[in-house]
């Protein structure tokens, strides 16, 4: 069995004059939810093997935080371009590239595609995953490659508004 945690990038300042949307960094609200959700998963005892972001800033800062409180190096941080808004189609490539190796994956991206392909999952159903919300299902497979057509299970559901 393996688990798949899709984390959408902390708040980040909407609109700052100029700056492309690639480079929104987090905001203030968003460097405190980071840690916290972070905290939350490690009090879970819930592994992560290896952390792949999109490399906008929001979410590269994100899964840096997680990295850094599950003491892994920002360095192993897998960036990968197509993770930056992408359609819930992409999730699937992505996921299913995964070395067979690693058991548990954090998928740092945006919405709405990190909803949308939540929603493809189970049958659990959610409007939105708010900022830094973390939706988590396992899956019933030995290869990543087998991903797609693996029976999945909803796990757990967590924002930083809910109480943990």
């Amino acid at each position: 069995m393996k688990t798949l945690l899709l984390v959408r990038h902390a708040k980040s300042d909407a609109d700052i004059s100029g700056l492309p949307d690639f480079d929104r960094p987090l905001n203030e609200r968003g460097k405190r939810d980071a840690p916290v959700m972070a905290s939350r998963l490690l009090e879970k005892k819930i592994p992560i093997d290896a952390f792949v972001a999109s490399p906008a800033r929001r979410a590269a800062k994100t899964a840096k935080i997680f990295a850094e409180a599950y003491h892994q190096s920002k360095q192993e941080i897998r960036f990968m371009e197509e993770l930056y808004l992408p359609a819930a189609s992409v999730f699937y490539s992505v996921i299913e590239r995964m070395d067979d190796s690693l058991q548990h994956i954090a998928v740092f991206s945006h919405n709405y595609g990190i909803t949308d392909f939540a929603n493809e999952l189970t049958n659990a159903r959610i409007d939105n995953i708010p900022t830094c919300g973390i939706f988590a299902v396992r899956i019933h497979c030995d290869s990543w490659k087998d991903f797609r057509k693996a029976g999945k299970e909803f796990w757990f559901f967590d924002a930083p508004k809910a109480k943990g």
